[in-house]
């Protein structure tokens, strides 16, 4: 049997890599370097300020099955392009606030220009380029990308500190502005538009009707927690150091680990992991997932406990940002990636906009500790819908 050769050009890969380390440092990291001093000046509370992330989030998931479907119909081209538009229109939107509903409202748009833009767009994109030989690619892109908290917290700390939020906020639309022309060389083809080659067919291994809802059970299951971790460490894993009595400079240091954690994760996977199945990555590192979180707990003694908490949770993260973008092209049908993915990833962006929000609760009614204790169980969960995920189609890999 044969198939259609998939090409994705190494330079996609780093335009796409590059567009993503931006864009994620300039969103979705952006409430947990400006939170405090959003909140300081405007005079809301921590969880008014996180609020507002909790919205973007609330319409990620809200138009992600039509996110996925324009990406399936249209391409990745136009749908990130979009995105980045939109991203800069609404951070323009976020500095220009004076009461929380404009700042509500610019981040109600910012929702919409991350679910365009931010790494299910781009893994989309791929998947409708390449088909299952997206898997490498996919990993590629998150190379960059997982430096984005290590390269813009301490880039957004600095420029809070000389200029203000307002400013900073407009510095980042700035840079949002430079992902326009990374994203315009996404390439317009579709994965079975090229000639024939003898690639042979792998069949998706959910394959009846019981599987497929199994599968996709488990996979909504594994992304909703890990997304949910991402919103709330994302929002308060500095604010967590601080307050379990780091001063503010160090855990911005350490806060950065977790990019680089990210990164090595993902390097060392681009490098030795091309015959690891994305079912046997998702059990190691979901695995690990909870250690970080025992780690964090002796943090405010320890610095060495600190540190390992950011590496090994931004190494989790990092793996499992991974398989959430090649689980599907495994378990599913890849000529239908975007509209698969995008229904089984409302839920996970649905219980991500809740999750800064009560983290701020918890962190407030119980302490910075809460929040870690709150994480591990979350992790527990996902560990073990990951071992299910294992014993049920691991065995056919």
């Amino acid at each position: 049997m044969i198939r259609p050769a998939a090409v994705i050009r190494p330079s996609t890969v780093v335009a796409l890599g590059l567009s993503q380390l931006i864009i994620w440092g300039v969103t979705y990291y952006l409430v947990g370097g400006f939170g405090l001093a959003i909140g300081a000046e405007m005079g809301w509370s921590r969880s008014a300020v996180h609020g507002g992330f909790s919205i973007g989030l609330l319409v990620m998931g809200l138009i992600s099955p039509w996110a996925g479907r324009m990406i399936d119909r249209h391409g990745g081209r136009r749908v990130l392009s979009a995105g980045s538009v939109l991203a800069v229109a609404s951070l323009v939107g976020i500095g220009l606030s004076q009461d929380l509903v404009q700042y509500y409202l610019a981040w109600a748009v910012l929702g919409l220009a991350m679910r365009l833009s931010l790494y299910d767009a781009a893994f989309a994109a791929l998947a409708r380029i390449g088909g299952p030989a997206a898997k490498r690619p996919i990993a590629g892109i998150t190379l960059l990308g997982g430096l984005a908290a290590t390269v813009f917290w301490p880039i957004g700390h600095a420029l809070v500190e000389a200029w203000g939020w307002r400013a900073a906020v407009f510095a980042y639309a700035g840079f949002a502005a430079l992902t326009l022309p990374l994203n315009l060389m996404i390439p317009a083809g579709r994965y079975g538009d090229g000639p024939p080659s003898k690639t042979p067919v792998v069949a998706p291994l959910a394959g009846n009707p019981r599987e497929l809802m199994l599968a996709s059970g488990l996979y909504a299951l594994i992304v909703t927690m890990a997304n949910v971790l991402n919103a709330g460490m994302s929002a308060h894993m500095i604010d967590v150091m601080t307050g379990l009595g780091l001063s503010a400079s160090v855990a911005v240091w350490i806060a950065t680990l977790r990019g680089i954690g990210q990164s090595l994760s993902r390097l060392t996977d681009v490098l030795f992991g091309a015959r690891l199945h994305p079912i046997l990555l998702n059990l190691g590192a979901s695995a690990v997932l909870p250690l970080c979180f025992v780690a964090g707990l002796f943090g405010g003694g320890f610095v060495a406990a600190a540190v390992a908490f950011a590496f090994i949770y931004g190494a989790s993260n990092g793996l499992l940002t991974i398989t959430r973008g090649t689980l599907p092209l495994v378990l599913f049908d890849p000529a239908t990636y975007g509209t698969v993915v995008g229904r089984l990833l409302m839920p996970s962006f649905l219980f991500s906009a809740a999750a800064p929000f009560c983290y701020a609760l918890v962190m407030d009614a119980f302490g910075p500790a809460s929040a870690l204790y709150l994480s591990l169980g979350l992790g527990l969960i996902t560990a073990a819908a990951s071992f299910t995920l294992f014993r049920r189609f691991g065995r056919r890999t």
